[in-house]
């Protein structure tokens, strides 16, 4: 480890050193995973901006291929990403046990995504465009969705086991983790649960119930995982939070508490029912203000970072919190079916990536890679944040006049000039994050390439 981490670690209480071992190691192999998701979403995502931009929807005819890749950008920026970086946050503040549970669930989550990536080109892909995770109709695409939940189910079991606090309030950090690898737990569940009681039927109906519950769930363990990013990016830049380990044990505690209503729901409520979708729209109304001392924590954070030098993890912190606030507030904003739904989940998720980016940028040299360096590094997470906050932006504006989500080229029926604008702020900014994605995965590869002694 570097000298200025190790001077950090001492005057930091609240920053964890990572064991060597399996914690290192896994660590490495699910951030390559993720990196390498990301460099297919990316991609992928240059052909849905195009497909939905004004004048180049008319050029390339490319509503058709829009929906496949909508599939599996989605899947692979979302849920692969996520839970692959979440993996990396519990295998780096885990134990060394169990490494042979690690290494499977690694496996099996590498193969899925793999086998992933490639349907798309196989014959019979019919997409269906469900909340959460999406799905193309075809028996390649559900062996790897299955393969990659496999390989997650055994990581989330060994996270359990690995991230339990030996001082329960004492380690923040790791109490968050574990709490994230709880709603990941209780995610998975929801999945298997409702994939063993709704009734096949056709339709996107099927699919948008079976992923409901769960989907709704893992947005605690994002959340959850976004603020431990955020403490851990601000200790490792030397300013841990001023809160103590005690005090911020709790707030972690406090905000995972409507975790425990999701048992609660499956069990008294039939799955797929009306009642049981509605009560899971209102855990997220009434259950993410719990994490409302969380992010006043993180805002904390941020304020106590202001003065510091400029540094690529810096740069993400203050784009990631910023992101999220806004797609926090676009949330309450949303009516009816329109691509203000879309604007207010792409700030949440992209504020939870943002703050992935800088903990994979601080963590890259204790994991034995080199330093992110570079003018690139340093506006990496602006030029991201920046077309992100266009895109979103964009999309919010036009939904504010109507334009439909989950269409496009001709199907979104731009008639007016505010709905052209908005549209093309969203390419525009869609645009500009892709090239700001190409960065990051730019510079994580230039580091990785780059080993170094610990």
């Amino acid at each position: 480890m570097d000298s200025q981490a190790v001077t950090v670690s001492s005057a930091a209480p609240l920053l964890p050193s990572i064991s060597s071992g399996a914690p290192t190691s896994l660590a490495r192999a699910w951030l390559w995973l993720g990196v390498l998701a990301l460099i297919g979403s990316g991609l992928l995502a240059v052909l849905l901006v195009l497909s939905r931009t004004p004048g180049i929807q008319d050029v390339f005819p490319l509503k058709d291929l829009f929906r496949a890749a909508l599939v599996v950008h989605v899947d692979l920026s979302v849920a692969v990403w996520f839970m692959a970086f979440a993996a990396v946050i519990w295998s780096a503040l885990g134990g060394p046990g169990l490494a042979w549970l690690g290494w499977s669930g690694f496996a099996l989550a590498a193969l899925g995504t793999a086998l992933m990536t490639v349907s798309p080109f196989f014959p019979g892909a019919e997409p269906v465009l469900n909340n959460y995770i999406p799905v193309l109709k075809q028996p390649l695409f559900f062996t790897a969705l299955l393969t990659f939940g496999a390989g997650m189910s055994l990581t989330v079991l060994r996270a359990l086991v690995t991230t339990w606090p030996q001082r329960f309030l004492g380690e923040p950090l790791r109490l968050g983790a574990f709490l994230g690898a709880f709603a990941a737990f209780l995610a998975l569940a929801a999945f298997y649960w409702s994939w063993a009681l709704v009734p096949v039927v056709e339709g996107t109906i099927y699919y948008e119930v079976l992923f409901w519950g769960g989907g709704h769930t893992l947005q605690f363990q994002h959340a959850l995982l976004m603020v431990v990013a955020w403490l851990w990016i601000a200790g490792h830049l030397g300013r841990p939070s001023a809160a103590s380990p005690r005090a911020v044990s709790v707030l972690f505690l406090v905000g995972a508490l409507p975790l425990l209503v999701v048992p609660a729901i499956y069990l008294l409520l039939p799955v797929g029912s009306l009642p049981h979708v509605e009560v899971f729209a209102k855990l997220m109304e009434w259950g993410h203000p719990y994490m409302a001392p969380l992010i006043v924590l993180g805002a904390w954070s941020l304020w106590g970072v202001r003065g510091l030098p400029a540094a690529p993890a810096k740069s993400a912190l203050v784009a990631s919190f910023s992101l999220f606030a806004l797609g926090g507030v676009l949330g309450y904003m949303i009516h009816g079916v329109n691509v203000v739904i879309p604007a207010h989940y792409h700030g949440s998720t992209v504020g939870v990536t943002l703050a992935f980016m800088g903990l994979a940028y601080a963590l890259l040299p204790s994991l034995g890679f080199d330093r992110p360096q570079g003018r690139m590094a340093l506006w990496q997470p602006y030029v991201y944040g920046g077309g992100q906050l266009i895109h979103v932006l964009g999309l919010a504006w036009s939904g504010g006049y109507g334009v439909q989500r989950k269409v496009a080229g001709a199907e979104q029926m731009l008639t007016t000039l505010p709905q052209k604008i908005g549209m093309g702020m969203m390419g525009l900014g869609g645009l500009i994050a892709v090239i700001g994605g190409l960065m990051f995965v730019l510079v994580c590869l230039r580091a990785m390439s780059r080993r170094r002694q610990r």
